[in-house]
């Protein structure tokens, strides 16, 4: 049995119950065995029981006060995974379905979607099953400024520096921030994702979304295609979805699809962003209140399905949300790009059939990692002390995403198969975090 497969049973075995994790790890280290199980120097440094072992866990208890002065309690999280690269970074998830696991998964995906941005952040991703809807200003806040009074002692601007997620958006980093000021008695860029009045970064809530589009359009005209005149299926309707959708509208696609945790809608002639950003960034409504503007569209509810034809697909909702029936799908209407705007959401069945099929594929860890550039360029803004311009970021930014896929495709051509980018984002970010590892002696 070679190392990673021996890997590959020890963190099952280890980490019980936590499925999330152990797709993460299999997805990341089973295309990159061919530099891994290659070289007996990482298995003499133990590399990869370190990489997947995290440097430390912290689980906590958030009790906070409801608009009634009732007493509620929440479990907190912070996996810091591994800092070879730089400080910690990574966001906050605030959502009923966080657990141990899930942050696991997302803690180890960020070392290596980070280490293929070539900045120096490492890994690490925290959160709580704390659920921000429907729950007023007060209430948010008074959670916030509990979770981040245990937190404050773990993180810090050369430390680690969190950032945001589903459910944290700039008011819950707002409450989270002011907090720490007041606890610690510093201004530092100790947390991401802050609103303009803070010293945030303009552009950062388009970054995740724009730059998955940038990604994508270097993978396609790679490929003698662009998005002129095509149909893009985009699953959520959050701020990766939004600014996707907004940003595949200007290169000349129609987007078809837009989804939430009720239901979906399908509007054949494209997509009216104009009402999506009302209905879900104004008015803070469900997707369905859309079809009510637009007669020729349809309100779906439950599961998104990827069953409506499409050129172009782009998950930007949840772990595993293409399976293989979706996958089968996608492929039979033709569907010749995916390219994930959320973390992990295709599972590793259907990952297999669409390269088996030849489609291309976007690999989250390098398709999505706009966010978390953005992140590190407000770390920059503000240890400089400076604002930067919304044209200067955006242009930035994508720069940085077409270098993400010129490093991939440059790897996947090296190792013979110039289409695999999974392969490629796999082993080029592992090198990048192991050889820093190797360099820096077992710690």
């Amino acid at each position: 049995m070679s190392y990673t497969e021996r890997i590959f049973e020890k963190v099952i075995k280890e980490n019980p119950n936590e499925p999330e994790f152990h797709q993460a790890v299999i997805e990341t280290l089973r295309p990159a065995a061919k530099v891994i199980d290659g070289n007996k120097l990482y298995e003499e440094l133990a590399i990869l029981e370190r990489i997947t072992e995290a440097d430390r866990q912290i689980k906590f208890r958030v009790s906070w006060r409801d608009d009634k002065g009732s007493v509620r309690v929440n479990k907190g999280y912070r996996v810091q995974f591994n800092n070879a690269l730089g400080p910690y970074k990574g966001g906050l998830r605030f959502h009923p379905s966080v657990n141990i696991g899930v942050i696991k998964f997302l803690g180890f995906e960020q070392i290596f979607k980070n280490a293929l941005t070539g900045m120096p952040i490492g890994g690490a991703k925290g959160g709580s099953d704390f659920d921000p809807k429907g729950k007023s200003d007060f209430e948010v806040m008074s959670f916030c400024q509990s979770f981040i009074t245990e937190l404050f002692r773990h993180i810090g601007a050369q430390t680690d520096v969190p950032a945001g997620d589903i459910g944290v958006g700039a008011r819950e980093i707002g409450f989270l921030y002011g907090q720490y000021k007041r606890l610690k008695n510093v201004h530092e860029g100790v947390l991401t994702g802050k609103g303009l009045e803070l010293d945030g970064l303009p552009g950062r809530k388009e970054a995740t979304g724009y730059g998955l589009v940038y990604f994508t359009e270097e993978m396609l005209l790679a490929n003698g295609k662009n998005f002129s005149n095509k149909r893009v299926s985009i699953s959520g309707a959050g701020n990766v979805a939004i600014y996707a959708a907004e940003k595949s509208i200007d290169m000349g696609a129609s987007v078809v699809t837009m989804s939430d945790s009720n239901g979906w809608i399908y509007a054949p002639k494209g997509i009216d962003l104009s009402i999506i950003k009302d209905i879900k960034e104004v008015k803070n409504l469900r997707i369905h209140e859309y079809v009510k503007f637009d007669a020729q569209a349809k309100y779906f509810q439950g599961r998104f399905d990827w069953s409506v034809p499409c050129d172009i697909a782009m998950p930007c909702a949840t772990q595993n949300e293409i399976l293989l029936n979706d996958a089968k799908n996608l492929i039979k209407n033709q569907c010749f790009a995916i390219a994930e705007g959320a973390n992990m959401p295709t599972d590793l069945a259907s990952i297999k059939l669409f390269l088996e099929n030849g489609t291309l594929f976007a690999p989250a860890k390098a398709a999505n990692a706009g966010g978390v550039s953005a992140s590190a360029l407000e770390m920059s803004q503000n240890s400089m002390k400076m604002k930067w311009e919304f044209a200067y970021v955006e242009e930035t930014l994508k720069g940085i995403m077409k270098r993400i896929f010129a490093k991939i495709a440059a790897t996947s051509e090296e190792f013979g198969e110039p289409k695999n980018y999974v392969m490629g984002a796999n082993i080029h970010s592992f090198r990048n975090v192991s050889e820093s590892m190797i360099s820096q002696g077992v710690i």
